[in-house]
């Protein structure tokens, strides 16, 4: 059984002590500082390249406090990393990676004239859709908004390759079972038909894989296009197809209530 009495040593798993700053592993500080990922953190532990408050680390499972802890990396100390929140028109044809091994354009693609290290998508989008996406160097905002307890909404306009009818429309809201799933959206209503298609808005307040398209292949229609227009109260509006800007601090300040966070921790 795992000895839990309260230790001041490095590699042991104390609880933090009242009034303590943010305890995380060692790993997890360096991601949250901007430095690098998890895994490259472990990498780097492992190479005896860390050192806390002086002293060389060599076991990831380490606890350090984030509001006190010195922390360097081959000797040069680790800042945190401003932090950024970028929203992407994402084009059709685009995978969601930084990179891939087909050789496929990606994401990063329309990132070109961001030189931020550690910058990753918030969710996904994958290669046949379009629209709004996330990227940010700030792993716990982007952990809220993908968490699917805090709810927060994605809306996506959707052509369908045949007239859909009011209780198909209802039907993507009471729950539509695809393969073995019930697969169910927040909302639906029709934007506009012609002859032989449609437009419909849907929101989704959880992330399953493909969750629109697999509704309407239940339903026996086809997914032609597929847009996300708004996450939260953020909305894509009129920025260019491949285009990318900053979030201003009141779309930032809107997604983080929309999350359910306090206060902004910038």
């Amino acid at each position: 059984m795992r000895d839990r009495r309260p230790s001041h040593k490095l590699h042991e798993r104390p609880k933090p002590a009242a009034g303590a700053g943010k305890r995380v592993t060692l790993p997890r500080a360096l991601s949250k500082l901007g430095y690098c990922s998890r895994t490259q953190a472990e990498r780097l532990i492992a190479e005896n390249r860390v050192a806390v408050d002086g002293r060389t680390i060599s076991d990831a499972a380490a606890w350090v406090d984030l509001a006190t802890a010195r922390i360097s990396v081959d000797g040069l100390p680790i800042a945190a990393e401003a932090k950024i929140y970028l929203m992407l028109n994402k084009p059709r044809g685009l995978v969601t990676t930084r990179h891939d091994p087909e050789g496929r354009p990606t994401v990063y693609d329309c990132l070109r004239d961001f030189d931020i290290p550690h910058l990753s998508p918030v969710g996904r989008l994958d290669k046949a859709s379009e629209g709004l996406l996330l990227f940010t160097n700030d792993t716990e905002f982007a952990q809220i908004l993908l968490d699917p307890v805090t709810h927060v909404t994605k809306t996506y306009h959707v052509q369908v390759g045949r007239l859909l009818d009011d209780e198909e429309i209802a039907a993507m809201t009471s729950g539509i079972r695809h393969d073995g799933e019930l697969l169910t959206a927040t909302a639906t209503r029709r934007l506009r038909q012609g002859d032989r298609n449609s437009w419909i808005e849907v929101e989704l307040d959880e992330g399953r894989n493909r969750q629109i398209r697999r509704m309407l292949e239940a339903l026996g229609a086809e997914c032609l296009r597929l847009v996300r227009v708004a996450i939260g109260g953020l909305e894509l509006g009129e920025l260019p197809k491949g285009a990318v800007r900053a979030l201003t601090e009141a779309e930032l300040q809107a997604l983080r209530r929309s999350a359910g966070m306090e206060r902004a921790r910038r």
